[in-house]
């Protein structure tokens, strides 16, 4: 029996299952027109303006300060970061807010106090002024922001107001009042879906909050109570699929950081449930996703030293369990901004 995959004997080789869709997947080999037009119909097949899940992280406090470093990762393989370019200035806590090709960091804590910055994901580079927050200082520390493909939402504030702000993604302009949180805190932990974002815990300016709150990404208003963490705790990264935000690291205390991972449905409205640990409880800890995985950056702050500040590590959404070994960071850092261009809010 013949081996040759077309009469004539005409093409011979054995082609290599494409890996993905996305630019630099791979589909070796020879194949016929038929073949390549059945893979891209079920969306398989590579495509050069397709770019692979991709997150980054901005800024953050190094050993001697902050750093205007902006590095990325492509979240459905392993390994360390790799350098994307600069934000405008130095900084941390810049919350993310991204569309599938671009991605907008919000106010940027102690480095500069009234810039947005953008980057396009098409191309590695330094970040470009977007436009201003709605207030001066509005981004004095912990800002946290989530998207759907059009618009950004961010909220959190220095001295712990309430105020919530939003950016359209596709333009460059100043943010415009959104509304008001449930209650007033910073250092929040963030996921949406297409049409809801969760702001979850966070830091009133006294004990840690367990509050998650929700709003609805396309209107304007305030946010309304969605249930209460497994835990109380501020600066945690939050991350999402289309259907669940997860929420892992923190610190819980004053002396006490968190490996707790929890989830909520994001459709639905209700307490969280328990999902993991982290590979070690670290604060200040900022989080990227596609629609299948979640990835843990950096964190420590002042405590597990610098294990934790190279540290990334990875669960799946889908599932539950603790987290694993994803690579490291190229620079120890934590409290980092972070966003990504296959997030929930663009499922």
């Amino acid at each position: 029996m013949s081996d040759k995959r077309y009469l004539g004997n005409i093409i011979t080789p054995t082609p290599t299952e494409p890996s993905g869709p996305y630019q630099d997947s791979a589909a070796s080999g020879v194949w016929s027109l038929q073949e390549a037009f059945t893979y891209t119909k079920a969306g398989l097949w590579p495509n050069a303006a397709n770019i692979a899940p991709t997150g980054l992280f901005a800024g953050g406090n190094i050993a001697v300060g902050q750093t205007n470093e902006i590095s990325y990762i492509r979240i459905g393989s392993l390994g360390n970061t790799s350098d994307w370019g600069d934000l405008t200035a130095a900084g941390l806590s810049t919350g993310g807010a991204a569309s599938s090709t671009r991605g907008v960091f919000g106010p940027n804590s102690y480095g500069r106090r009234n810039i947005y910055d953008y980057v396009t994901f098409a191309s590695a580079g330094n970040a470009t002024d977007f436009g201003d927050p709605t207030i001066l200082n509005f981004g004095g520390c912990g800002v946290a922001g989530l998207s759907n493909s059009t618009r950004g939402i961010h909220g959190g504030i220095i001295d712990s107001t309430n105020r919530i702000e939003y950016v359209t993604i596709a333009t460059t302009s100043n943010a415009t009042d959104f509304g008001d949180m449930s209650v007033a805190r910073t250092t929040t932990a963030t996921g949406a879906s297409t049409t809801r974002g969760i702001f979850a815990g966070g830091n009133p300016n006294g004990p840690f909050s367990n509050v998650i709150d929700y709003v609805t990404i396309a209107t304007t208003g305030n946010a309304l109570d969605f249930g209460d963490s497994t835990v109380p705790r501020a600066q945690f990264g939050g991350a999402s699929s289309s259907t669940r935000a997860i929420f892992g690291g923190g610190w819980s205390s004053a002396d006490s950081t968190e490996a707790t991972i929890d989830y909520v449905t994001i459709a639905t409205t209700g307490n969280a449930t328990d999902f993991g640990d982290l590979v070690t409880g670290r604060n200040d800890v900022a989080a990227v996703s596609s629609s299948i995985r979640a990835v843990f950056q950096g964190g420590g702050g002042f405590v597990n030293g610098n294990a934790a500040r190279i540290l990334l590590d990875y669960i799946t959404i889908a599932s539950t369990g603790n987290a694993v070994d994803f690579g490291d960071q190229t620079t120890e850092k934590y409290a980092s901004g972070s966003l990504s261009n296959a997030h929930g809010g663009l499922a």
